[in-house]
């Protein structure tokens, strides 16, 4: 029983029901990159992140979550530009480790992107609900969350609608796909360039002090609590089959998007800690919040606005993100391959995102989401750790391998790389531990009874 044999390096030429349309290019990659990363991290987990764990400090936490990320980007741009397959870590690891390691990190990207498209569209509902309120439109109370007979809940109907509109979205193709997440990027970020030009005005210095009320451990747990924020570049490399050119365009759409981001959320949190007393932000719109605070009414509403877009296009890479590692999965053998179809028409596989859709929406329409967030970064950042150690193998065991990018400086940055993700890992609360062992038991169950006999490397 070989649990660690590899797939070859060289993919097997496709028929036209198994492979994806090159349409996308250096811009669409980054403004994908962007989509995923600037959501519901921003307008969201800033607040409580700063209230709960590191106070004005919360900008440090983005400066070692982001140091973190940008060594494990470093790593992704070196697989992708090599191996421009769809799946992700879950492809990379096939080769580098073995289909055992492979199959559990694919079942881990399962989780993640499942659960941040669920956490993420239960936050779009409430901002889209406050928007509604803003005009006098007010949803029965029954529509209006996850099933809580104790608060007269039963469905979160517009998170249920948000999903099945996405999906219908990616089934018509992936350039309209790329276009309307383009469209979205703009308005959102035209809307933190807002914030932050208007709120430096209101910045007094006093807030900041003191600047680590809860000491650097404050700051590390606040580092793990909003590494939620960064998710999302690596969905950009399930996209590694519709890039026109992925060997150029990949590392540039994951470094560009990912440096991007950075530099937004240390200007965001510093401006928000600056006009808001950190012990006041624990509240579910803390950008819109600061706005209200300093009485900027009208550009507050704007920033909601802005919010409902930027959770839109996370919500758009997410499920692209899942459908894709879905199509590479099943297309491999291990889930079944009516998942790896493809339609003629629209080059895109329409019965996996209908699946993924389906499911999450009934996820997210009646289930309580408020603790799986760090479900989706633990999954995260343990994706992270194996692909940072799969450039060392690769290096070993292909070194004359084409790649059109190489991470610099190997062994020490993918070490430093695991290092740092294992370390945030470490500093998630024990709940989110059991949560995620629970289910790579479950996952490695499934293999065992199914994936292992139906992998295409048995044939």
């Amino acid at each position: 029983m070989d649990l660690f044999r590899k797939k070859p390096l060289i993919a097997p030429k496709l028929g036209e029901n198994s492979s994806l349309s090159k349409t996308l290019g250096a811009f669409d990659l980054t403004t994908l990159g962007v989509g995923a990363i600037i959501g519901t991290g921003i307008f969201v987990m800033t607040g409580v992140a700063a209230a709960e764990h590191a106070g004005p400090g919360l900008v440090l936490s983005f400066i070692l979550a982001g140091i973190a990320c940008v060594l494990s980007a470093l790593c992704y741009s070196e697989f992708a530009s090599t191996l421009p397959v769809s799946g992700s870590a879950y492809a990379y690891s096939y080769v580098a480790f073995g289909e055992l390691l492979a199959w559990v990190l694919g079942w881990d990207l399962v989780l993640e992107y499942g659960v941040a498209a669920a956490a993420v569209s239960s936050g779009w509902s409430g901002y889209f609900q406050g928007l509604l309120d803003g005009f006098g439109i007010h949803l029965p109370t029954a529509l209006s969350g996850a099933y809580n007979p104790d608060a007269g809940t039963y469905i979160n109907l517009p998170a249920v609608i948000i999903i099945l509109l996405i999906s219908l979205l990616l089934t018509r193709g992936v350039k309209e796909t790329a276009r309307f997440n383009a469209v979205m990027v703009v308005i959102k970020l035209a809307v933190v360039l807002l914030f932050i030009i208007t709120g430096v005005f209101y910045v007094k210095p006093e807030n900041w002090h003191p600047f680590l009320p809860f000491g650097m451990h404050g700051v590390v747990n606040g580092a793990a609590t909003v590494f939620f924020a960064y998710i999302g570049f690596d969905a950009l490399s399930t996209a590694a089959e519709e890039v026109k050119r992925p060997q150029r365009d990949l590392p540039i759409g994951i470094i560009s998007s990912l440096a991007i981001c950075t530099v937004l959320y240390i200007s965001v949190s510093l401006v928000l800690t600056g006009i808001v007393p950190y012990q006041n932000l624990n509240v579910s719109d803390p950008v819109s919040y600061a706005l209200r605070f300093v009485n900027q009414d009208m550009i507050a509403g704007l920033i909601s606005v802005g919010a409902i877009a930027g959770m839109t296009t996370v919500l758009l890479v997410m499920l692209f993100g899942q459908t894709r590692l879905l199509f590479a999965i099943s297309r491999d053998g291990l889930l079944p391959q009516s998942l790896s179809k493809v339609s003629g028409k629209t080059h895109t596989p329409v019965r996996s995102t209908w699946m993924v859709g389906g499911i999450i929406a009934v996820l997210t329409g009646f289930v309580p989401l408020d603790r799986l967030a760090n479900l989706t970064s633990i999954g995260t950042l343990f994706a992270f750790l194996v692909v940072s150690l799969g450039v060392i193998v690769l290096r070993r065991t292909s070194p004359d391998l084409k790649r059109g990018f190489r991470v610099p400086w190997v062994p020490v940055i993918p070490i430093l790389s695991a290092l740092a993700c294992g370390y945030l890992m470490y500093n998630l609360g024990r709940e989110t531990w059991y949560g995620f062992l629970i289910w790579l038991v479950i996952g490695i169950v499934i293999y065992a009874l199914y994936g292992y006999k139906r992998s295409n490397l048995n044939k």
